[in-house]
């Protein structure tokens, strides 16, 4: 190997990104690492990562920059986010952060320093033509990396790809300088939310409106707080009068303030819609597994793609398909592509 290989890594100042530095440095290559200032939404949370980021880099003695990516994020991701409510879809942010900003702007960045390669502590595999599920399945994150562009995977390194996070954290504590990083708790799913995401939402809409809570016949059942409070499959929160049993949250009408509610069994679907298609295959019809949520089942299905649009004819129901949902495609472990769900039936 050319041990003059430059890769730039995303360094978080948490314990995966911290590893994935060291453990490159330890391969040979030159290292620089970048910090994304995203948001602004956490007091305190950049003085803190930057701080344990420039520990680190001044451990393995490497660059360390801070690259504000803010307004970036704002439009392309927290904006994203708080529209998708309003407008009763559920968004993924982390797919759309992955996509726009860090395989997006980041690789960018990268690129304009003539780096060979951009490494970041996901948990996923690459042999530089396709994404595969990492070796550690509870932490494995290829489903996130369903919507990134297909050029940019030739030029990525997944240091994490072969460990587990407990192999991880026991890299980190054999470390003195890394000690204090491998000992914190895993960052929250998505970074800009401390509590709960109707926190960011009261920030820039009124979402305590009481609305009908409606049954699949459209029939005023009970009440609740207000539609954005609710996504698909939730069964807290809203009132049903006489109910003996639990129902779920089968829609959300925004315009009309409403949710229809219904059993279990009502949120089963067979057939999904979606669209923006970000393949890695050309093929336009094929068998395979589609995750339809992050922690979901994987499920066989068949996948039939026209233009930018494919039905997924699942082969045994699926349970609680959300709008603005990811799909994600597998032949086993190999990352196929992807597309946002648009409707399930």
């Amino acid at each position: 190997m050319n041990k003059k290989q430059k890769v730039i890594v995303g360094l978080s100042g948490g314990v995966d990104s911290s590893v994935s530095a060291y453990l490159l440095q330890q391969q040979g290559y030159e290292i620089s690492a970048v910090y994304m200032k995203l948001h602004n939404a956490i007091e305190g949370y950049h003085e803190k990562n930057i701080s344990a980021g420039k520990k680190v880099a001044q451990f393995l003695n490497i660059p360390y920059e801070v690259l504000d990516l803010t307004k970036d994020f704002e439009k392309e991701v927290y904006d994203y986010f708080v529209k998708s409510y309003i407008d009763g879809v559920t968004p993924n942010p982390c797919v759309k952060c992955n996509r726009t900003i860090k395989f997006g702007a980041l690789y960018d960045y990268a690129m304009s320093k003539n780096a060979d390669f951009l490494a970041t502590g996901h948990y996923a595999k690459t042999d530089g033509k396709f994404i595969y599920c990492a070796n550690d399945k509870s932490k494995d994150q290829s489903y996130f990396l369903g919507q990134i562009d297909k050029k940019v995977i030739p030029k990525l390194i997944f240091p994490m790809s072969e460990y587990t996070k407990d192999e991880i954290r026991k890299i980190g504590l054999e470390i003195p300088a890394l000690k204090e990083i491998s000992l914190q708790k895993d960052s929250q799913e998505i970074c800009f939310v401390e509590n709960d995401y109707t926190d960011i939402l009261q920030k820039h809409t009124n979402i305590d409106i009481q609305g009908k809570t409606l049954d699949k016949d459209g029939n005023e059942v009970g009440h609740h707080k207000g539609y954005m409070h609710y996504t698909i499959g939730k069964r807290r929160g809203f009132y049903v009068h006489g109910a003996h049993e639990p129902h779920f949250v089968l829609a959300q009408d925004p315009k009309n303030n409403t949710i229809t509610v219904g059993k279990k069994a009502d949120l089963a679907v067979k057939n999904v819609q979606i669209d923006n298609l970000n393949m890695f295959i050309d093929d336009k019809e094929f068998n395979c597994g589609v995750k339809l949520r992050y922690r979901s089942q994987m499920l066989p299905c068949r996948v039939k793609i026209d233009g930018d649009i494919a039905t997924i004819e699942l082969q045994e129901d699926a349970i609680g398909v959300a709008s603005g949902q990811t799909a994600v495609f597998y032949d086993g472990e190999k990352l196929l592509g992807s597309g946002w769900i648009t409707k399930a039936f």
